[in-house]
Parts: structure tokens; sequence; C-alpha cells
């Protein structure tokens, strides 16, 4: 019995650092190209052609000087801004009160609502990028920061219904029944009483929209024309040249452009985490 249980042993602590083994092999790969757009960064072109991934020979911030100016970074930075956190705003008060009727009301027109909005999430936005063109034309919403705020609460909406739909299934009706028996109306139950108790699913919200519109190439290229009005990977993207590119020029763009997102991303980790785990506990 005991010889059966060592082979057991054995084989699970084989099988364990095979996998711990796996698993730093896949940490490598993945920890490559950070590692490469790190020390590209210090790099003269010269050397970052030649020794690609050698350490540079000096440090210096010169080309984090370079980059900043020729981004004009601060403007971008601030078009980032105004268009993520605008439309992150939008995107979680109207998914949020879109939610409350779907989540308690069990009529089959609510229901049909519902998966209606759900099939945003099946249908890529790509198939669409024509026609709605075309409308951002008639309204005269190209060149318009408004018009891409517009464009991404529509888009992510689905996503944010769907996350908030689930967590209002999660509480208590007898919650908010006592709540209208102590006079509130259907406004401030919500407001007061359910929205307070999302906050799980509202910091999961906004961390993915925000990751996404930040990170987000396709609708500037398309809809913001003027330079003062772009965001920071149209300004990366202005840097790609057609027959060659200054890597050295690049990266210190794309390490700008990653590090407020990336402050974020590390300040609002838990929450995410914590609202996952809420949600795979209540559902």
């Amino acid at each position: 019995m005991t010889s059966v249980i060592k082979k057991k042993d054995k084989s699970f602590s084989l099988f364990n650092f095979v996998l711990e083994l796996l698993m730093i092999v896949l940490a490598v790969f993945v920890a490559l190209p950070i590692y490469y757009l790190f020390v590209t960064t210090f790099k003269t072109p010269q050397e970052a052609l030649e020794h690609p991934l050698r350490l540079p020979t000096h440090f210096g911030f010169q080309q984090f000087v370079d980059a900043w100016n020729a981004m004009d970074y601060l403007n971008v930075l601030k078009n980032n801004l105004i268009i993520t956190i605008s439309s992150v705003f939008l995107v979680v008060m109207v998914s949020a009160m879109a939610s409350f009727p779907l989540a308690r009301r069990r009529h089959k027109l609510n229901k049909t609502l519902f998966f209606l909005i759900l099939s945003g999430i099946m249908i890529p936005y790509q198939i669409a990028i024509i026609p709605l063109f075309r409308l951002m034309k008639t309204l005269h919403l190209i060149d318009s920061q408004f018009g891409v705020i517009i464009i991404y609460t529509f888009v992510f909406m689905p996503l944010a219904t769907f996350i908030f739909h689930g967590f209002i299934r999660t509480i208590p009706t007898e919650i908010e029944e006592a709540a209208r028996i102590d006079g509130c109306g259907v406004g401030q139950t919500f407001w007061k009483i359910t929205f307070p108790l999302l906050r799980p699913a509202t910091a999961t919200v906004v961390i993915l929209i925000s990751l996404n519109t930040w990170n987000d190439f396709v609708f500037p290229l398309l809809f913001l024309q003027s330079r003062d009005k772009g965001t920071i990977l149209l300004e990366v993207y202005r840097n790609v040249g057609q027959f060659s590119t200054d890597w050295t020029h690049m990266f210190p763009m794309l390490v700008l452009g990653i590090l407020p997102i990336f402050i974020f991303y590390l300040v609002m980790q838990k929450q995410i985490i914590k609202g996952i785990a809420s949600g795979s506990i209540k559902g």
C-alpha cells in the first residue's frame, strides 16, 4: 500500500515539475516582448539594429523627451482622458439603468429586449463600419470627439448590460420592496438601494471599458481627422513609415501611451478580481 502511495506521489510531483517548467517557459515568451520594448527605448537606432536583445551601453532619457515633444503628449493624453472617462461614464449610467427593469420584470418583451441587446456582443461591430461612417457623416459628427464617445457608448453597452444584469439578479428583491414600503419610487430605489450594491460590477465594467477604449485604434483613426483631436495611438501610428520605421523613436511613444492605463490597472486590479469572484460565487 505504501509503495503505491509513493509511486503516486512521485508521479504527481513529476507532473507538477513539468507543469511548472512549462509555465516558466510560457512566462519567458510573454516577458520577452516587454523586455525588448523596455531596452529598445534606451538605445540608439544603430544599437537597436545590431544588438536587439542586448542591454543598452548607457541609459538615457533623451528618447522619451523627443517622443514627448513629437507626440505633443499632454494634448493627446488629454484627448484620451476625455474620450475614455466620458465613454465609461455613459456606459455605466445607461447600462445600469437599462439592466434594472430587464432583470426585475419577468415580461416576455423584457426578455426579448435583453437578448436583442446581447446580440451586440455576438455581432462584431467591424461589419457595420461603412454604414456607421455614413451615419456619422450625416449627423455631422466626423472629426468630433463627442461622436467617438457616442460610438463607444453603444459598442460597449451590451457587455456592460450583461454584467449588470447578472449582478442585479443576485440582489434580494426584499430590499427593494422594503424601500418601496418606506415611500421610495422606482428611481429612488434604484439609485439609493440597488446601484450602491453594484460596486463590484461597476468596478469590473469601468476597468474593462477603460482598457478597451484607451487601447482602441480603429474608431479614432476613422472619425478623428484633426491632429489636435487625436489620441495617443494615432500619434504612434504616424511614426510608422511606408518603407521603414524608427523603432527607437516609436517604442518610447508606446511606453508613454501604456503607462497611464497600466497605473490605472495596478490601482484597480483588486476591484476587478473581487468583482469576478463575487459574480462567480453568487451566480
